[in-house]
């Protein structure tokens, strides 16, 4: 894994890179993009940001890269996302959580080399090798509690899969259920995803998805939950292992809750990483270090390293990551934190709070770590 960072000081715009590229096979990079504050409005530091995106994709090192999706991180949804480009080539998501270095938008673009891409209104299909990587983004609901929206995206979702012949529980990957007001709505999401999952087989004897539940503000001011999601199709099961590290975590069922830590799907040549939303929890699911934000970051890197551990893999393997804090007053010590233990990984800092009221900060990461793995095909 390479890591690098790259300024374009014309632009103001400076990008955090890391490359996974071996030699002769499908390259893989995760790009953060912050823009430097000047005071101007929103849609002068979005055409920076734009224009930091084209000239990225112009450098050797991204030299034929597809950009597989882009997630903006907005300061404010409503207002912002009508003057977001429309894409015809990725799946684009938008979501208001105020990236806090003083800027009004961040991006995280995920790109890649030597693969077919196609775009169907928003869903983005990557083929290569027999594999077919489906990336659905933005989707959400104008009516009703946030129970029957969730229910309805998953059902709606679920639909979607049937097309490739998938489904919920035997090729999703990935989730990110961004919540209005977590604090008062976040119950309902989990309850009706929890219903949807028995439903579709989903259960404490089988397994979950990987996923983020985190507060968000979709652009739409009626939806109270926004649905991003990534699927596997034409794998064997058998690539798809799930991660506990119980030293650690408890199930997340026992709090009521259903997801999985964390998920590593092994390739040919590399394998993935997956880890959920992660907070400063004990293994039996209490909140470690109320208040003390310093001590909760610890114990969430401690997590963290513990489920890569179990995927054999390591924070140097760490290809993106996305911290959200429920207090942007802790944004000053929490950024040196990060500088200090990440100085090349790419990452953003943005105002989200958590799903529990005392958690103070979470993060979410992906991996990626060379394998040989003769028995599956290549990436």
């Amino acid at each position: 894994m390479k890591q690098e960072k790259i300024e374009f000081p014309e632009i103001g715009v400076s990008v955090e890179l890391s490359t996974f590229a071996p030699a002769g096979k499908v390259a893989e990079q995760h790009a953060i993009l912050h823009v430097e504050p000047r005071g101007e409005l929103f849609a002068g530091q979005f055409d920076r940001i734009y224009r930091a995106e084209v000239a990225l994709l112009q450098l050797p090192q991204c030299a034929q890269s597809r950009t597989i999706f882009k997630r903006y991180f907005l300061s404010d949804a409503t207002n912002q996302q009508p003057l977001v480009r429309t894409e015809r080539d990725c799946s684009v998501s938008c979501i208001e959580q105020p990236p806090l270095d003083g800027s009004k938008v961040a991006a995280w673009l995920y790109l890649v080399r030597d693969m077919e891409v196609e775009n169907h209104d928003g869903l983005v299909i990557a083929r290569h090798n027999g594999y077919q990587h489906l990336w659905k983004m933005g989707m959400h609901e104008h009516s009703g509690d946030s129970a029957c929206q969730t229910e309805n995206l998953l059902t709606a979702y679920e639909e979607l899969l049937q097309r490739f012949g998938a489904t919920l529980a035997d090729n999703c990957i990935r989730t990110w259920f961004y919540v209005r007001d977590v604090d008062t709505q976040y119950a309902g999401m989990v309850r009706a995803r929890r219903e949807n999952f028995i439903a579709q087989g989903l259960t404490p004897e089988t397994h979950y998805i990987s996923s983020t539940g985190i507060g968000g503000l979709p652009a739409d001011t009626r939806a109270l939950v926004q649905l991003g999601t990534y699927a596997l199709v034409n794998f064997q099961p058998e690539q798809q292992r799930y991660l506990y590290a119980k030293t650690h975590l408890n199930p997340t069922y026992e709090y009521g809750v259903t997801f999985e830590r964390g998920t590593a799907v092994s390739y040919g040549d590399r394998q993935h990483v997956y880890i959920s939303g992660t907070a400063s929890i004990n293994n039996k699911g209490e909140v470690l270090h109320v208040g003390d934000i310093v001590k909760q970051t610890h114990r969430m890197w401690e997590n963290v390293e513990a489920l890569l551990a179990e995927a054999d893999t390591t924070f140097a393997d760490i290809a993106q990551i996305i911290v959200y804090l429920r207090d942007m007053a802790d944004y000053d010590m929490v950024s040196s934190m990060f500088r200090q233990k990440f100085p090349n990984t790419p990452y953003v800092i943005t105002h989200a709070p958590v799903c529990r009221p005392t958690w103070l900060i979470e993060m979410e990461c992906v991996a990626i770590k060379e394998q040989r793995n003769p028995q599956y095909r290549e990436f």
